[in-house]
């Protein structure tokens, strides 16, 4: 065993501006829980003072410890290098923004404490703008209606998880991970907890629109072969709409004055052209992952730790 009853994972990129916040209330919750802990920092690749600031902090509190990657490789993947590290045998994912209040944890834990095997937040109400929440609001509900799981409404990455739910989500071989799917793809017995977002404390959003819509697909993805059955669905459509045009077209040429309409011909070919394009666009997305997935590159490279005396 390793002697730390609670681990915090926390993914840092270029949040200099919230840190001290973060780490002040972040460590007043621990110091009430007692028990031996870890708070694992893992700076994705920051380029401003967050690991300076990191390293400060672990001066003055050896509980803190800190994973450096050599360049940034993602959220998702620094929550990964974090767990992979964690030691804990009750491990928290708590992002540095303060979105996610770190008050909350005591009571993620007590639930564990309780025989859950994983225990998650439930965004209740969200303090974002109103088009990125409706874009949430939509997200949650396609992937819930799209999955071969049951994934819940509403739940980021904010959770604890008992010892063995982790080793279990780390064996996982997925190399574009999408962390809150694989977390109910795992079963056990699950608690979601509802609480208020708060927005962002300071600094700019690290998740652009960008990399929001490539979380999305991979959640999709990841958990869903709905868009291939789509495809199968609208192919079977336009070649049934085709074949009845045919027949159309073969009536008028037999018992009507027919003329030839070269419009009508040039958006038949467009229209099956956009389909043919579309339907290649999605299975090229499923052929891109099985590709990266059988590079088997890892999902990162950890460039220095610090506080890591066990390893």
């Amino acid at each position: 065993m390793s002697g730390v009853r609670y681990s915090v994972v926390v993914p840092v990129y270029n949040e200099q501006e919230v840190l001290p916040e973060f780490y002040g209330r972040l460590a007043v919750v621990l110091d009430g829980l007692g028990d031996p802990l870890e708070i694992v920092f893992v700076n994705d690749g920051s380029r401003d003072r967050s690991l300076e600031l990191l390293k400060g902090f672990h001066a003055a509190d050896k509980r803190v410890r800190i994973v450096s990657l050599s360049r940034n490789f993602g959220h998702q993947a620094a929550i990964t290098a974090g767990l992979t590290l964690a030691r804990g045998s009750a491990v928290a994912i708590l992002d540095a923004d303060l979105q996610d209040p770190p008050e909350l944890l005591p009571k993620f834990f007590a639930a564990l404490d309780q025989g859950y095997d994983v225990v998650y937040g439930i965004r209740a109400e969200r303090k974002e703008g109103a088009a990125k929440r409706l874009a949430y609001f939509v997200f949650y509900r396609l992937l819930r209606h799209m999955a071969e799981i049951e994934v819940p409404l509403d739940s980021g990455d904010f959770c604890a998880m008992s010892r063995r739910a982790v080793d279990h989500l780390n064996a996982l071989p997925e190399s574009a991970r999408f962390l809150r799917g694989l977390r109910a793809w795992l079963g056990f017995r699950q608690l979601g907890i509802p609480y208020e977002r708060d927005r962002r404390h300071a600094g700019d959003p690290k998740y652009t629109v960008s990399k929001l819509v490539t979380l999305s697909i991979d959640g999709l993805l990841s958990f869903s072969t709905a868009p291939l059955r789509a495809i199968a669905g609208v192919g079977l459509v336009v070649s049934s709409l085709s074949f009845l045009g045919i027949l159309i077209i073969l009536y008028r040429y037999l018992f009507t004055p027919y003329v030839a309409g070269y419009t009508s011909l040039a958006m038949l070919i467009l229209f099956i052209g956009g389909i043919q394009l579309l339907t290649l666009g999605v299975i090229g997305e499923y052929i891109g992952r099985i590709s990266a997935q059988v590079r088997g590159r890892p999902q990162f490279v950890v460039d220095e730790l610090t506080g890591f005396d066990h390893v």
